[in-house]
């Protein structure tokens, strides 16, 4: 099987890529990604020169490259990671979530109608579902997004619903809950946490650090991407979550634990505008396909603080960019 991943210098993108090579070493991989800031080339550089995978420079938003990579390429899956990520981003330049998430999804699946692709496979989130008190989301929950970032994905899985629905279209949908694990941008809370305390800073929590996140290792999303590209129902939406429930104090005091630090690294900052409270799942429907998810949270979380204890010349190049303050500014002064 020839497999278009785009997007696939991401964090849950070059993990896919890696998964697949070492699980199906017989099929092929071509990796299609802008290279904007979260796509680090380094993420799969031990890769680059494996004989199953080539690597694109493009946007997914290029019609007439995405055209002439399906035209020559002629792949059996199309499998689009690929879209502007971060809440705290989007409430600063929601524009280009729009543009990326919303319009080249559009393009996307126009090109697999164009050439007939066999499968095409939707990356989501449950940040779709919006916030829920008390439950699970299901499949069959309705979309309530509140941010331009959830939005923009909302979108996208409605334009991907249609076009099963008008056209037909071999599609597929995943939405996981929130991951973890090796070369996860250090925007994100886990890695930004961790690297920011192996650095000596202050950690900073939103509000009052009682919001809650179904916490997925990657390598278990990557397991139940992959059983939904080879054993999904075309045309449906599938829940993938590690019902590991927990609150970001939960999780900054686990990381400062392992640390060696105390509370005193904590900084309280203000909440961010609609951040949700609580994500569930109910990933009952992937299960009956025979998928689990395979990695202990406490053991998993601790190998992830040690990733990146050792590979701090990953994560240093990116936040020697000072990108992330750069962010903070921007956000403390709207």
């Amino acid at each position: 099987m020839k497999i278009i991943i785009t997007g696939g210098l991401g964090f849950i993108g070059s993990n896919f890529i890696r998964y697949i090579l070492e699980k199906h070493n017989e099929e092929e991989i071509i990796n299609l990604d802008k290279m904007t800031y979260a796509g680090n080339p380094e993420n799969l550089k031990d890769i680059e020169n494996y004989k199953g995978y080539k690597f694109i420079k493009g946007d997914i938003c290029d019609k007439e490259l995405v055209d002439n990579l399906v035209s020559k390429e002629k792949p059996d899956v199309i499998i689009n990671f690929a879209a502007e990520t971060h809440v705290d981003r989007s409430i600063l330049e929601p524009d280009a979530f729009i543009k990326t998430d919303i319009f080249g999804t559009h393009n996307l699946l126009e090109t697999v109608r164009k050439y007939k692709i066999k499968k095409y496979l939707q990356i989501s989130t449950d940040e779709v579902y919006g916030s829920i008190e008390k439950g699970l989301f299901t499949e069959q929950s309705n979309l309530k997004p509140n941010s331009p970032y959830s939005s923009s994905k909302a979108g996208a899985d409605l334009l991907v619903r249609a076009y099963f629905k008008t056209y037909e279209l071999p599609v597929l949908i995943t939405r996981s809950s929130n991951n973890y694990g090796p070369y996860q941008y250090p925007e994100k809370l886990i890695p930004l946490f961790i690297t920011n305390l192996i650095e000596g800073k202050k950690v900073p929590l939103y509000g009052d650090g009682l919001n809650v996140r179904d916490w997925l290792y990657v390598l278990d999303n990557c397991s139940g991407i992959d059983t939904v590209l080879r054993q999904g129902k075309l045309g449906e939406v599938y829940n993938i979550g590690a019902d590991n429930e927990k609150t970001n104090k939960e999780i900054t005091s686990i990381i400062l634990k392992e640390l060696g630090k105390d509370e005193r690294s904590i900084e309280h900052v203000k909440d961010r505008p609609g951040h949700d409270r609580r994500y569930a799942l109910d990933s009952s429907k992937l299960r009956k396909l025979g998928w689990k998810p395979e990695y202990d949270f406490e053991k998993a979380i601790k190998e992830t603080i040690g990733w990146y204890k050792n590979n701090p010349d990953w994560w240093k190049k990116i936040k020697s960019g000072e990108y992330l303050e750069y962010y903070k500014k921007q956000y403390q002064n709207r």
